[in-house]
């Protein structure tokens, strides 16, 4: 039978790769319900070409043109609440979460409860409350798959590890376009610059992140809590080639690592066949030819991002969600010409510096808490704009952000 999902995000880049992979192992994959932004007819075409019976669309007022592009029984919805009786039917059998940002939180937080598992590509959902849905997901039963490259690797190198003893955690970086680069400065960066990243193709958002390693702050907060680990255990490494996704040592000092390819389609297909292994998209390693696997130490001083989140998680309370809230308010700011790229950064440690902590939050103190980092992090942003504007250059429009979609 086929194993029916769900995709949160489906019109983004990692929902198109998704979908790839549906295609590719078809019957064995059905999806049943998609759900995305505000790209209508992207989103109508999916839902038409494997048969969907619902399709969401996040902006209210795209459900008249949602409902028209729809094919035949395909009811579409734009209510929040609606999506969450969605993915908690019993015709769901996994929810994969490809939503950037708070709004894929509660449909997950339903599913768990609801008994589905799930296929996260969200890093925000366990950076704002890691503690709280990795809880639900112990007392449900149910099964957090990670699809970043990174944590599918710690997920991978795992398997059959048993109840050993792990020592660290070592989640490989590509240190972004700038890394080679320690005469720039990151001032003077421009939105061209920055989406220019030399190894993956990826979403805007997303991309900043790894120019800014702010992306690798939000993993080592999301793999604290997927894999029940303290802080200090989980390390960083700039590996430019991105061959290796991550490692794991055990305490005899064996390491473990996952290669390929950089490829999303692999980590995807992991997760929606777990735990069988079946003939994938991947292109094979060629062992033949020579390959270079270099590693250094991220620096720091010029990308704090790492150690701000390391601060961060340390406290286990509502400051994980304030960095990442801070985070895509100055991604934003800085896309839009209006902060520096050093600027984002800047922001997020300033919010940190200023944010009430709550431990042990609960779900609504989670969202009260991100809407106030958010608007601590637009003040932050405006002061910053006013003493040090971005540089007037003249740019092509940064690209759409698919995975917003």
């Amino acid at each position: 039978m086929a194993r029916r999902i769900v995709i949160l995000g489906s019109t983004g880049s990692i929902g198109e790769n998704a979908l790839a992979v549906v295609r590719h192992l078809e019957p064995r994959l059905a999806v049943v319900g998609l759900a995305a932004g505000s790209r209508t007819q992207r989103l109508a075409e999916q839902a038409r070409e494997f048969g969907c019976q619902w399709a969401f669309s996040g902006r209210g007022d795209c459900r008249e043109d949602l409902a028209a592009a729809l094919p035949p029984g395909c009811r579409a919805i734009a209510d929040e609440g609606e999506l969450c009786e969605r993915v908690v039917a019993p015709g769901v059998d996994m929810v994969l979460c490809a939503i950037v940002g708070t709004a894929g939180l509660r449909p997950v937080l339903a599913a768990i409860r609801a008994g589905k598992d799930i296929a996260l590509a969200s890093k925000e959902i366990l950076v704002m409350a890691g503690e709280l849905v990795m809880a639900e997901a112990r007392r449900c039963g149910v099964r957090i798959l990670p699809v970043d490259s990174e944590h599918c690797a710690v997920h991978q190198c795992l398997a059959g590890a048993g109840h050993n003893p792990l020592r660290r955690l070592i989640l490989t970086a590509s240190g972004g376009p700038f890394r080679s680069r320690p005469e720039l400065d990151l001032g003077t960066v421009t939105p061209d610059q920055a989406l220019a990243h030399p190894t993956w193709r990826m979403g805007g958002k997303i991309t900043i992140d790894s120019a800014t390693l702010m992306n690798k702050g939000l993993e080592v907060i999301e793999a604290r809590w997927l894999f029940g680990l303290r802080p200090e255990q989980i390390e960083v490494v700039v590996h430019p080639q991105s061959i290796i996704h991550s490692m794991v040592e055990f305490d005899d000092g064996s390491i473990l690592a996952q290669m390929g390819y950089p490829d999303m389609r692999l980590p995807i297909q992991y997760c929606l066949t777990f735990p069988d292994r079946v003939s994938s998209l991947q292109r094979p390693m060629d062992f033949a030819r020579s390959h270079r696997l270099d590693f250094e130490p991220p620096d720091h001083a010029r990308f704090p991002a790492v150690r701000l989140a390391l601060d961060a998680v340390a406290r286990e309370g509502t400051l994980p969600a304030a960095y990442n809230a801070a985070n895509e308010i100055a991604v934003g700011r800085f896309l839009a010409g209006r902060l520096r790229f050093d600027g984002i950064w800047q922001v997020v440690a300033e919010v940190l510096a200023h944010h009430p902590d709550h431990p042990r939050p609960g779900l609504e103190t989670i969202l009260a808490d991100d809407a106030l980092a958010r608007q601590s992090a637009a003040l932050a942003a405006d002061r910053l704009a006013a003493v040090t504007p971005a540089p007037a250059r003249p740019r092509v429009h940064p690209r759409r952000h698919p995975e917003d979609a």
